[in-house]
Parts: C-alpha cells; sequence; structure tokens
C-alpha cells in the first residue's frame, strides 16, 4: 500500500481540533534511522513553518518567534544519550506536553550529546503545530494529546546503514551502540504499543508523496 502524502497528513493535522489547548501536536514515532526527522519537516513546511537544522542545533540567538505557526522538538534532544529513553516521561510529558495542555508554555534543556550533559533551555509555547519527532515519542498520554500519531518504519539493516552513514565520525563503536539501543527500543516500543496504536503507518523505504 502506497504511503500517503504530506499533503494528506497536514490536511487531517488541520481538520482535528487541539487536544493542548491552542496547539496541535503531531508525534513521529518509530525506530532509529526509519526517517523519521526527513518526514517531521516536510510536515512542518507543509503546515506553514520551516524545517529544523536537526537535533543538537538549537541556539538561543536563533530562537523561533512567539508568532512562527510550527515548532519541532526532536527525540534526539529530550533524553539522555544513548540509554536515556526512559527520560521521556520527564521531559516531554512534564516538561512540554502538560503544560502546554494546561494552557502553559512548555520548556525543557537540550542534551548535549559531547558534553554528556544537559544545555540550552528550548522554550515550547503555544502554537498553531508541535511536531515532536524521535525514537519512542509516542508515549500512551503523548498520543491523548496529540490530533495525529504516526509511526515511521523500515528495516533493521536500512536503518543500520543510515545510522552508520550519520553517526560513524562521532563515534567508532557505531555499530555495538545502534545494535544496544536496538535492543532498548524494543522495550520501550513494546511497554509504549505505539505502533500500534499509531494513526498513520508509514514505509521508510518508499516514496512520501507531496
Amino acid at each position: 500500500m502506497p504511503n500517503p502524502s504530506v499533503s494528506h497528513l497536514a490536511a487531517r493535522i488541520r481538520e482535528v481540533p487541539a487536544r493542548c489547548c491552542d496547539t496541535r501536536v503531531v508525534l513521529i514515532d518509530g525506530r532509529a534511522g526509519a526517517g523519521k526527522s526527513t518526514l517531521a519537516n516536510r510536515l512542518a513546511v507543509a503546515l506553514g513553518g520551516e524545517p529544523s537544522g536537526g537535533a543538537g542545533t538549537f541556539l538561543p540567538t536563533a530562537e523561533l518567534a512567539e508568532d512562527d505557526p510550527v515548532q519541532i522538538v526532536h527525540g534526539d534532544d529530550l533524553y539522555e544519550g544513548w540509554s536515556g529513553l526512559a527520560t521521556l516521561d520527564d521531559i516531554l510529558l512534564g516538561g512540554v506536553l502538560e503544560p502546554l495542555a494546561a494552557g502553559g508554555t512548555g520548556s525543557f534543556d537540550m542534551w548535549d550529546w559531547a558534553a554528556g550533559r544537559r544545555s540550552f533551555t528550548i522554550r515550547v509555547p503555544q502554537r498553531r503545530a508541535l511536531i515532536v519527532e524521535g525514537v519512542g515519542v509516542g508515549l500512551p498520554r503523548a498520543r491523548e494529546l496529540a490530533v495525529l500519531t504516526v509511526w515511521v518504519e523500515a528495516p533493521w539493516e536500512v536503518r543500520l546503514a543510515r545510522g552508520v552513514a550519520r553517526d560513524h565520525r562521532s563515534y567508532a563503536d557505531v555499530v555495538e551502540r545502534w545494535t544496544a539501543f536496538e535492543a532498548d527500543e524494543q522495550r520501550h516500543h513494546s511497554r509504549t504499543a505505539s505502533r500500534e496504536n499509531a494513526d498513520v503507518v508509514i514505509d521508510g523505504t518508499q516514496p512520501v508523496p507531496e
């Protein structure tokens, strides 16, 4: 079955009433290397926003304006390194989504992978849309607050090849790290049942039309 188009997904997002006060939350979950970040950027543009430079690129001097319609939050900025999936409940829910649902502003301190600690504070105010992309972000409570949950998948061999191409300059043991993270992902997704409860499943090896 072909993937839905980006315009179709954007239309679905617009037609569902916001569940996080004024903010329509979109969750893009899936395994590492499946294509979540690429889809998030394309959806942001379709919703009237700008693409993100990716995890780790936030700078306080280049913070989004209050009236920017779309914000992207990356899972890699949320959890604490390779073994940090368990922190999503506190950081994503406690720091971002629950404050938004209460009508306020969310925030969290970005994880610095090189330094192994948290650094800049990223504010997440009310906007027309918030796209949260990353491994494990489809937590049950997060799905309740989202207007659309997307699962992106691809075979392990494809995802590993993408990961090695991306991370080999940063980690000499990149294959071992990705293999260990794969096991953590399996346990996390088994607990959250994100794929089973996703509104849309995307094949990350096939084109997603405009």
